[in-house]
């Protein structure tokens, strides 16, 4: 089974999901990761019922990082903004598969903080600070 899981985010780091920044857009967000220099944006476009339209990124970094951001992009795409904001830092894990070191958690966790920091601010900061910490309150 993590053979299986291997080989998606290998497919997913090379053949990367969602690439290129959208303009225009309806969020723009980006942040980075300072343990490792991973950096990721991410923009949205929302239709006029507020769902996720259209999905683009860019970054660099890890393949854990890229395959987690090209993915994450696929689960965004039909929610709003508020569904995309309750997707659990453990939803990413499980599409991720593989046991990680906590560097690379944060690697692969680093979509759903551009997501969750860009959405909401520094009220988004202090979330993504409680749900890294294994506090999650962003109910």
């Amino acid at each position: 089974m993590e053979e299986m899981y291997r080989e998606l985010i290998l497919d997913h780091a090379r053949n990367l999901r969602n690439w290129g920044l959208l303009t225009p857009n309806d969020f723009d967000h980006e942040e980075s990761n300072p343990l490792c220099g991973d950096r990721l944006r991410l923009t949205l476009r929302l239709d006029s019922d507020g769902v996720i339209a259209d999905v683009g990124w860019d970054g660099e970094g890890c393949a854990i990082s890229q395959a987690s951001a090209s993915m994450f992009g696929e689960r965004l795409r039909g929610m709003t903004l508020p569904e995309a904001r309750q997707i659990d830092k453990q939803e990413l894990l499980d599409d991720i598969g593989l046991k990680l070191s906590i560097n690379r958690v944060k690697c692969a966790l680093l979509p759903l903080q551009v997501l969750v920091v860009g959405a909401y601010g520094q009220i988004g900061q202090e979330q993504w600070a409680l749900a890294v910490e294994g506090r999650d309150d962003r109910g």
